[in-house]
């Protein structure tokens, strides 16, 4: 069994993660849960598209597109996770056949250039999210009082 690299599984979460590439790389193909990243983001993406198609007051789109945010955010969480995992607790994972100190565990400055990536970028993508989610239904909430106090309008 081929070792696995930090680094490469790091990167792969961060840049690969809505596609499941960390998984397929950690776990291989018949991963169920790395088939079902790619499936969420593209209903993530597709909301996007109905935004762009229909318009900000597609209530569809409201439910997808946070789906595409979170799984972002999931995905450049785990890249933080797989980044700061003690070397020995990585190799016992995914290298039981090296030793607990061995390179393929080790932190190094690509290791941490994509942990700060993955925490610049899913805290925005987490925020961009939250914002509009709750920009979405607080409009929805006041154009629903509206029309209840102008039932002739």
């Amino acid at each position: 069994m081929k070792n696995k690299n930090k680094t490469l599984a790091t990167w792969l979460a961060f840049a690969g993660g809505q596609l499941g590439l960390h998984r397929f790389y950690l776990y291989g193909w018949a991963d169920l849960l790395a088939w079902v990243h790619p499936l969420v983001a593209a209903v993530g993406w597709w909301g996007v598209q109905r935004v762009r198609q229909y318009g900000q007051d597609d209530q569809l789109a409201w439910a997808l597109v946070p789906l595409l945010g979170f799984t972002l955010a999931a995905t450049a969480l785990t890249a933080i996770y797989y980044g700061l995992m003690a070397p020995e607790k990585w190799n016992s994972q995914h290298n039981p056949a090296a030793a607990p100190d061995s390179a393929p565990g080790k932190t190094n400055w690509l290791t941490m250039a994509a942990i700060v990536c993955a925490l610049l970028f899913g805290t925005i993508a987490l925020m961009s999210s939250i914002v509009f989610s709750f920009q979405r239904y607080f409009e929805y909430q006041v154009e629903e009082a509206r029309k209840i106090s102008q039932p002739g309008s």
